[in-house]
Parts: C-alpha cells; structure tokens; sequence
C-alpha cells in the first residue's frame, strides 16, 4: 500500500518536470532509500542535471507531504541500459529484446523466464525461450528488467555518440 501511495504521490511531479516515472522503490529498514528512477520521453540519455531537476521538485513536495516515518534519503536516477520494466508500454517499447521476468505465480509451470519479447497485445507479454513461447500475463509479472547484451550496449553507444578514449 506505501508504495503505491508513494507513487501516486512522486508520479504528477515527475511527468509535470517532462519525464516518465519509471520506479519507485524503497529500499532499507532503519534509514530507507527512497529510489525514483526517471527517463526521458524521447528516449535520449538521463543527465545528473535531469536527476537534479526532479530531486528538488520531489523534495519540496516530500517536505510538505511527509509521506515516510522516520529519516530517509532520496536518490533520483536514470533507469540504465538494463532497466527495470514496469509498465506495459514498456514491454511493447522494448519488443525484440532480450529480458529476465519473474511472476508472483506459475506461468506455465514456472516463475522465472530469459527470452527475447516477441508480441505484447492484450495485456500479455509473448516471450520466447529458447525453443519455446510462453505468454505471461502482464497482471502476473512482480520484476522484469532489460538484459544487456552486446546489440544493447552497441545500440546505446550509436544513439549517444559514446566516444573512445
């Protein structure tokens, strides 16, 4: 229930600033790290100023809020080239690529899956695994995340003009 309060309350700022919220995420007991991870919607590369932007919005609001007992630290980041997918449209962003999901209930006789994306359509992400297809219900899905690969990194390299040193 935090967390989606968190969300609800983190998510209106981060998408007034221009950006997708992508997680949040609250990690540790005594002194917690509350973890918002942005990206920008035209797909190019979060900077330290974009963290920086949104750390301070969300800090005003957290302040006046109080959402969380106790003390806690604030870390505003870029999801990174392996990135979390937490969202449909996610999946549906990243068809043909390579990624580890796990579910909260057997699929198909199994909870955790490696496998290409192949189809997203009606609430149902179709991955294949090695020789196999499985469809796995969005609804079912408690962690995915991209993996990288050689083609990632050399994608994300050509889109951002990476220089060699």
């Amino acid at each position: 229930m935090q967390k989606h309060y968190l969300q609800d309350l983190i998510e209106p700022i981060v998408c007034d600033k221009g950006y997708e919220l992508v997680r949040v995420l609250t990690i540790g007991q005594a002194n917690p790290t509350l973890q918002v991870m942005i990206d920008k919607l035209d797909g190019t590369a979060i900077t330290v100023d974009d963290c920086a932007i949104v750390s301070h919005a969300l800090s005003d609001m957290l302040d006046a809020k109080d959402p969380i007992e106790n003390r806690y630290s604030l870390e505003v980041s870029s999801p990174g080239l392996d990135r979390p997918l937490t969202k449909l449209v996610h999946f549906e962003r990243y068809i043909g690529y390579d990624v580890k999901i796990e579910t909260e209930e057997k699929v198909e006789n199994r909870k955790r899956f490696k496998g290409k994306i192949t189809n997203v359509a009606d609430g149902n992400i179709t991955l294949a695994v090695e020789d196999a297809e499985y469809t796995i219900p969005f609804a079912a899905i408690s962690k995915a995340k991209l993996v990288l690969t050689d083609e990632l990194w050399e994608e994300y390299q050509a889109a951002h003009e990476v220089a060699d040193f």
